[in-house]
């Protein structure tokens, strides 16, 4: 008999391992997604924005809180699924999210296009819910740790369609 009574036989990955693939995938994304932010930018700058709009120095002081219970979440997440299905949805999900995520700087600040960032912002809301359910199933607690991530991206989406309405 397996020694996870009812899982399958695919063995889990060691913590470490989890856990820095986890860590290595945020990071490699936050990184992927930076290199298209200028907000100094004349284009940006000239953006009509809401009052309401954090500082500058807000946005690198929320995100990295955030991409790290992303990774952390992940990680506890990976480690906690039944089986290796259930692993695979977890980590294709990240990989969707990772990706909407870092997409969405390059639709807005590259390509110059607040409307295409509201697109962007509105997939990875619908993949912060999709991630989120994955996630629960395998943990409760790391679904958890992952609200205020899901809550940061509804506002940014609130952020941006702001954006996009005073500047048509």
């Amino acid at each position: 008999m397996s020694p996870h009574h009812g899982y399958d036989d695919a063995p889990r990955p060691r913590a470490w391992v989890r856990y820095g693939a986890a860590g290595a995938a945020v990071a490699v994304a936050a990184g992927l997604g930076a290199t298209a932010v200028d907000a100094d930018s004349a284009w940006y700058r000239a953006l009509r924005k809401p009052d309401w709009q954090p500082p500058p120095w807000a946005f690198g002081a929320v995100w990295t809180p955030l991409y790290a219970t992303i990774a952390y979440a992940a990680g506890r997440a990976l480690g906690r699924a039944e089986d290796a299905s259930r692993r695979r949805g977890i980590g294709g999900s990240l990989a969707v999210n990772l990706a909407l995520n870092a997409g969405w700087n390059w639709l807005f600040f590259a390509r110059r296009s607040p409307a295409a960032g509201l697109a962007g912002t509105l997939l990875l809301d619908l993949s912060n819910a999709d991630l989120l359910r994955r996630t629960a199933r395998a943990d409760r607690a790391a679904a958890r740790v992952l609200l205020p991530y899901a809550a940061w991206c509804c506002f940014a989406t609130a952020l941006n369609a702001s954006i996009v309405r005073r500047n048509r």
